[in-house]
């Protein structure tokens, strides 16, 4: 199983070593809106993009220190 995992990883690594900087930055913010989409969608009931996008992100701050900052511009 691993050998698969190993051989999808390598192909993986060449295909984005053939990219362009501004592929691979494109391709990243591709992937971002995705997976905001993917987790929008399985809130029940789905979420708007702004509120997932505020959830996703007060979930990343809870385990750090409070920041007034942050905080304000989060909510």
């Amino acid at each position: 199983m691993s050998r698969v995992a190993d051989l999808l990883r390598t192909e993986e690594r060449r295909a984005l070593a053939e990219l362009e900087p501004g592929e691979r930055v494109t391709l990243a913010l591709r992937l971002g809106a995705r997976d905001l989409e993917s987790f929008r969608l399985a809130q029940s009931p789905p979420l708007e993009a702004a509120e997932a996008d505020r959830v996703l992100r007060r979930r990343r701050q809870q385990a750090r220190r409070p920041s007034r900052c942050l905080q304000e511009l989060i909510g």
